[in-house]
This record gives structure tokens, sequence and C-alpha cells, in this order.
């Protein structure tokens, strides 16, 4: 255990290495390719990941959303995979504001709607939260969703992240401010 004048993860952690090919259940996370530009766009028009996600993207916006990721894991501040099922992608699972300093991160995740209703989230949450505990070192991962996205709340339970209270006007949505839910987990929820 690290003391008290130590960080929890110590710097370099993630920009020394090269980021993880995961397994997830029957599925893949990998780093995002320039290949994946059309599953981004495909994932920027639908409707529900615009009306959580507060975005669409043309072609050159993917294609840079892509590039950002290999430099936002070098400068240890956020970290995407592309996750596959076969050769397809099908959604994405990241961390957002890494703090290895306290051992913390958020996750956040979107599924295709195709791959919606196949547990796709759960376990590419499960197996991202398992890297980040496991490998990582990381104490604490929080996630965040909207108190009208049931489906967010129900995948956060089922991977054990438990809510932790409301969080009031905090996101920013296609449809005004929302309500959001906080749920974390630690690395010693088991």
């Amino acid at each position: 255990m690290p003391s008290l004048t130590t960080p929890a993860v110590p710097p370099g952690a993630l920009a020394s290495r090269e980021q993880p090919v995961l397994a997830a259940d029957g599925l893949l996370l990998r780093p995002w390719r320039p290949p994946d530009r059309d599953a981004v766009l495909t994932a920027y028009a639908d409707p529900a990941i615009q009306r959580w996600h507060c975005r669409t993207m043309i072609g050159p916006e993917a294609e840079a959303w892509i590039a950002a990721w290999s430099r936002r894991w070098a400068a240890e501040t956020d970290a995407s995979w592309a996750v596959l099922a076969g050769d397809a992608v099908v959604g994405q699972v990241g961390l957002r504001r890494i703090d290895l300093a306290e051992g913390c991160a958020a996750v956040s995740y979107w599924v295709l709607p195709a791959a919606r209703g196949h547990r796709t989230a759960p376990r590419a949450l499960t197996a991202a939260a398992a890297w980040c505990f496991g490998e990582l070192g990381l104490h604490r991962l929080e996630l965040s969703h909207s108190t009208a996205n049931p489906a967010s709340c129900r995948v956060a339970l089922r991977c054990g992240f438990p809510v932790e209270g409301t969080r009031r006007g905090q996101g920013l949505h296609a449809d005004g401010w929302h309500d959001m839910h906080l749920h974390a987990r630690l690395g010693t929820d088991g």
C-alpha cells in the first residue's frame, strides 16, 4: 500500500507501456484504429448516443477523435478502447479524468444499437474495471449517468458500482441539464 506521500499509482504507469488489449467474456477491447472511423460516425449518429453524449461527428472529427486517444494515453489523462464482437466494433469503454496520484478515474461507455441487449456494456466495463484495479492499481472508479437513463444505471449496478448519490444539475445533455447518479467501485470491493 502506498504511503501518505507516495502517489497511489506512480506517474508513467500508462505512458511507459502500450495500451493493452483486453478480453471481455466473448468481446475484445483494443485501442482505437483509423479504420474504426465508420463505426465512430455510426455511433455518434445514433439518437440514443447523441442524447447522452451530446455530440455528432463528421468524418474529420471522427478521425481526430480516434487519433487523440493515443495522445491522451501518453499524457495519462484518458484512455478508450473499441469494443469488438468478432471483427466488428460494437461499442466503447473508456477512462476519463485519470488521476494516478489519487488512484482514481471515471469510466464511460456506449454501445451501438445492434449490440444492445447482449450485455455488451457490462462485459466491457467488467473487463476494463478488472484491468484498472488488477493491473494498473487504481483505488477508485467512478461512473456518472443521467437519472433519466435507467439502462446505464442497470449496467453500473450489474458491474458492482453502487449508487453513492445524486448530483443535481451536473450533466448537460441535448435537452438541458440533468441530475446525475454517481456510482463508484473500489478496488477493495471484490
